[in-house]
């Protein structure tokens, strides 16, 4: 049983709660983070933190403190004895009276931790049909509004793939369900711009700063025909695509996407807040 921190205080798992009429639960309003942790600390957290800035932000909710949050999450991975896994810090809109308006309330926060997903060497994803509204309230926000991304993942699933891919809604490549997307084309590296619809993803940030990428709009089907791709995320870091609505690329993993998988890793020995 897992020990968990809601608004300030430490609970054990089974004697923690929520109130049924908070926000996040009634209407997905709130907004979230997963940080990797290693060597018993949270990887990027400032990185993160800033990023879950800009998503309160975007949201419009109040955003607890970055010191009361790096407290918080090194309090739950020593009360938890975490070496290496995952950490979620959850932010909602806090007491509501059953509707869509925010009461006068504060926040509900969470810091939650838990095992790393367990990802297989490559990933074979399928295109979702439907699109990510890249001019959405919410294009850009990290939100516990999830409803769309559980959907699309169950449909690649389904089919097989480990995860979803959307386009947004003029037909350009967007993100996975929980995962951004780099493709290599003819010995280039490209990624979406944040324009797209994608999220700002940590991992996403750092592999710009670490080798050579084009951030540009790709039509949806590039992804398809490229030489090599692979996705990022937190729990990932770089991960090959292998198919594509099982059409394999010609490389998995090509040289581009084992470059940025190699770079990643010395950077993150390097140390854990870059």
């Amino acid at each position: 049983m897992s020990i968990v921190w809601i608004d300030g205080a430490l609970l054990a798992e089974a004697e923690a709660r929520v109130s049924p009429h908070d926000q996040g639960l009634l209407t997905g309003d709130g907004i979230f983070e997963t940080l990797r942790v290693t060597r018993s600390r949270p990887f990027a957290a400032r990185r993160h933190l800033d990023r879950l800035a800009r998503s309160a932000a975007g949201a419009r909710l109040p955003c607890p403190a970055a010191p009361l949050m790096l407290t918080a999450m090194a309090e739950v991975i020593g009360a938890n004895g975490l070496v290496e896994g995952r950490l979620r810090v959850t932010v909602t809109g806090g007491l509501s009276s059953l509707g869509s308006d925010r009461a006068a309330a504060a926040p509900t926060v969470i810091v939650a931790v838990g095992a790393l997903p367990h990802w297989p060497p490559t990933a074979d994803v399928a295109i979702a049909p439907w699109p990510r509204n890249e001019r959405g309230a919410l294009a850009g926000v990290k939100s516990i509004s999830y409803g769309e991304n559980v959907v699309a993942l169950a449909h690649a699933r389904g089919l097989g793939a480990q995860e979803a891919i959307v386009a947004n809604v003029v037909g350009n490549l967007c993100e996975g369900t929980g995962s951004n997307v780099f493709v290599g084309i003819g010995g280039r590296l490209v990624t979406p711009p944040l324009s797209a619809g994608c999220l700002a993803g940590v991992t996403r940030e750092l592999v710009l700063e670490l080798v050579d990428v084009i951030v540009d709009d790709l039509p949806l089907a590039s992804l398809a025909s490229a030489d090599e791709a692979f996705l990022t995320s937190s729990t990932r870091n770089v991960q090959p695509i292998r198919s594509v609505d099982g059409r394999r690329l010609p490389a998995c993993p090509g040289t581009l996407t084992a470059e940025a998988a190699a770079a990643l890793q010395t950077l993150m020995g390097a140390g854990l807040d870059p």
